[in-house]
């Protein structure tokens, strides 16, 4: 692997680390849900974009050594759709995941009518 490469990995693995940082300081401003909560939204946030990450990097590797013959084709082409669907994968469970945030704002959120009526009452 070239200084180039090594140096484009590393700052790709920063890159990575900044949004991962980032969806934690999101998690803190959440005040409904719990810590085990977060913990495992981070986690799976994590391990999300390090696959889809990871994926991608083998994938550009594996496409630029194939050259135009439909030889390399051929042998490379089922690895890259194999690439292709981890990425995909990895989408999925971020979406996954805004979809099961989403969900635990909305059941935080709702008004129960029985203590609203409490609450006017006094």
């Amino acid at each position: 692997m070239s200084i180039d490469k090594v140096s484009n990995s590393l700052q790709d693995f920063d890159k990575l680390q900044k949004k991962v940082d980032d969806f934690a300081e999101m998690l803190k401003k959440i005040e409904h849900a719990d810590a085990k909560k977060k913990i495992l939204w981070k986690e799976i946030y994590e391990n999300a974009v390090l696959d889809r990450q990871n994926a991608h990097v083998l994938f550009v590797e594996a496409y630029t050594t194939m050259s135009q013959g439909t030889t390399e084709h051929a042998m490379i082409g089922s690895t890259l759709a194999k690439y292709l669907e981890r990425m995909s994968k990895s989408n999925e469970q971020l979406l996954k995941l805004a979809d099961i945030m989403t969900k635990s704002e909305a059941d935080f959120s709702q008004i129960n009518s029985d203590d609203l009526f409490n609450q006017i009452q006094g």
